[in-house]
């Protein structure tokens, strides 16, 4: 029985995907109280009141508490249908599936869409649950760093593409850099996938995040893109519901039974409170989280007024949307240890660049939409007093 015992082990796809960061980071939080976070990526608002009142009452009723339809209730998915097509043009034609979340909505697309062996294309820096999604589903994350300005190059792209490829994956506004990308870069990513027979997966979690002019573009919108285009949306960011776990997208018909089969086997159906909430939020509509912008924008000044006094010691990305600032850092210590020393000796929390697969240098990401002035004003001073220490204190190299 023992030697039986000694030879049970994780499937190998599993050794091959990296351990949750925010795992990681939490745990020497707790370690180490006091700490504030600029690591998480939330808002610092909750949903709406009328979300809030409907979820009561969803509570109160019998079918709440039975299982929904497997894709979502048809009175929620019109709803959304509608919100994409007024709000983000999408091509005519899709389908509309509601998940728990848009990360679900993310390694569902993987798993419809590939077949082990297969190829994603995942631009560098990534999200890290895409990158563990695919691995998960026993195929090959292809990792194609941007350019000088975090924007993927075109060009690049088109040279990662191999028999194996099924997808190419953007981010816009992006998480980690807060990058947003130009319609016209979409439009021809969208049309390289077109040209190769290519799924074009559109992460879009951060749609109404964007500042100083910007724009969010989806790239779904060209004509004939329901047929390839797959488009994730999530109600966690807007309208501070992370919690509640509701995403949803829009998909290629074809795609619609494997969507059926693996919701089918995974969640049943999305939570029916959750989406009395969300059916409830979508009243109030985009107004709510734009109520809030003015307040991220500041906040997001406050950032990076704060890392530009620390001159030459930090590379801060272009960042006009989401609400993260990618910071390179001019240190010879790794992403990882230089964030466990900001949390140990300054009780400031960032989330490290090598786990968004930028390891080429030393990068952290931080978020700023969880906290309010006071605080975050209090956090900055941490982290620049911080880094500008461990600086100091580091040899020449």
């Amino acid at each position: 029985m023992a030697t039986a015992m000694q030879s049970l082990s994780q499937a190998q796809r599993m050794a091959a995907v990296q351990m949750p960061v925010m795992g990681f980071v939490a745990d020497l939080m707790r370690e180490n109280p006091g700490t504030i976070s600029l690591g998480q990526g939330v808002v610092h608002y909750g949903p709406p009141q009328r979300a809030l009142e409907a979820a009561h009452k969803a509570i109160e009723l019998p079918q709440s508490h039975l299982y929904g339809y497997v894709i979502g209730q048809s009175g929620l998915r019109e709803a959304l249908a509608g919100k994409m097509l007024r709000e983000n043009h999408l091509d005519p034609g899709f389908e509309t599936v509601v998940t728990a979340g848009s990360n679900m909505a993310f390694f569902e697309s993987v798993l419809a869409i590939t077949d082990p062996g297969d190829e994603v294309i995942l631009i560098s820096p990534y999200y890290f649950n895409h990158e563990m999604a695919v691995r998960i589903a026993s195929c090959t994350p292809v990792v194609v760093s941007c350019g000088p300005h975090l924007v993927p190059e075109l060009d690049t792209l088109a040279s990662a593409i191999t028999p194996r490829t099924r997808a190419i994956v953007t981010i816009s506004p992006n998480n980690p850099t807060g990058v947003v990308y130009s319609p016209a870069l979409l439009g021809a990513i969208n049309t390289l996938c077109a040209e190769n027979g290519l799924y074009h997966i559109s992460d879009e979690a951060y749609e109404y995040f964007t500042f100083e002019d910007t724009q969010h573009c989806a790239p779904g919108r060209a004509s004939g893109a329901h047929a390839y285009t797959i488009s994730l949306y999530s109600m966690s960011k807007a309208y501070g519901m992370a919690g509640w776990r509701l995403g949803y997208m829009a998909i290629p018909p074809h795609l619609l039974p494997a969507f059926r089969k693996i919701q089918d086997t995974n969640p049943i159906c999305p939570s029916l409170i959750s989406q009395a909430a969300a059916m409830a939020a979508l009243e109030v509509g985009p107004a709510y989280c734009q109520s809030f912008l003015n307040s991220l924008a500041k906040v997001r000044t406050m950032v990076l007024e704060a890392l530009q006094g620390l001159g030459d010691c930090v590379r801060v990305s272009s960042s006009n949307g989401a609400f993260y600032v990618f910071v390179e850092v001019d240190t010879p210590l790794d992403a990882k240890t230089l964030t466990a020393r900001l949390i140990r000796d300054c009780r400031v929390a960032v989330i490290p660049g090598d786990t968004f697969g930028a390891s080429h240098a030393t990068y952290i990401r931080i978020a700023y939409g969880a906290l309010q002035p006071d605080t975050l004003a209090e956090a900055m001073d941490r982290l620049c007093t911080g880094l500008t220490a461990i600086q100091a204190a580091t040899p020449a190299h």
